[in-house]
C-alpha cells in the first residue's frame, strides 16, 4: 500500500479556512439575515467589476495566524457574471470555499503539482486587495475552491 498524504498543515502556506462564498440574489437581505440570525457583522463591502459582483465579508472569528474566517456574500451585478450563471443553474447557496495562504502563487503551484487544475495561474485581485486563484471544481470533489492571500 502507498503512503497516505500528510496532514493539511504539511502543505506549505495553507493556514485556515478563509471564507465560504455564498451566492445570493439580494445582498442587503442576506446581510440582514446573517446579522439577525447569527449576529455576524459586515467587516468589508465592495463591488468587484472584474468578477461582476457586489460582495460583503461577514467576520465569523479570528484565527491563530492573525487572519479571520468569513462568510462572503455575493450578489451579481450583471447577467454574464459567474455568480449570475451559478444562481441561474443552482439557485442561492454555497458557491465556493477558500483557504487562506501566506503565498498564493506558491500554494497554487504546489496544488497544481498534485494534479489539481489551477484556473488562473497568475494570481489576480480579490476582495480588499487580496490576491486569489481558483482551482477547478472537478478536481476538488465538485467544489469550486479558492486560494487567498490577504493584503495585510
Amino acid at each position: 500500500m502507498g503512503e497516505a498524504p500528510g496532514p493539511a498543515s504539511a502543505f506549505p502556506g495553507l493556514t485556515r479556512l478563509d471564507h465560504v462564498g455564498i451566492a445570493c440574489r439580494d445582498l442587503d437581505a442576506s446581510i440582514a439575515f446573517y446579522r439577525q440570525t447569527y449576529g455576524f457583522e459586515v467587516e468589508h463591502e465592495e463591488v468587484n467589476e472584474e468578477q461582476g459582483v457586489r460582495e460583503a465579508m461577514l467576520r465569523i472569528n479570528g484565527t491563530d495566524d492573525g487572519g479571520a474566517t468569513y462568510l462572503q456574500l455575493l450578489e451579481p451585478t450583471r447577467d454574464d457574471s459567474p455568480v449570475a450563471k451559478f444562481l441561474e443553474r443552482h439557485g442561492e447557496g454555497v458557491h465556493h470555499i477558500a483557504f487562506g495562504t501566506s503565498d498564493v502563487a506558491r500554494s497554487a503551484e504546489g496544488v497544481g503539482a498534485r494534479g489539481v487544475r489551477v484556473l488562473n495561474p497568475e494570481p489576480r485581485a480579490g476582495t480588499a486587495g487580496s490576491r486569489i486563484v481558483f482551482l477547478h471544481p472537478k478536481d476538488n470533489g465538485g467544489v469550486l475552491t479558492e486560494l487567498v492571500q490577504t493584503a495585510h
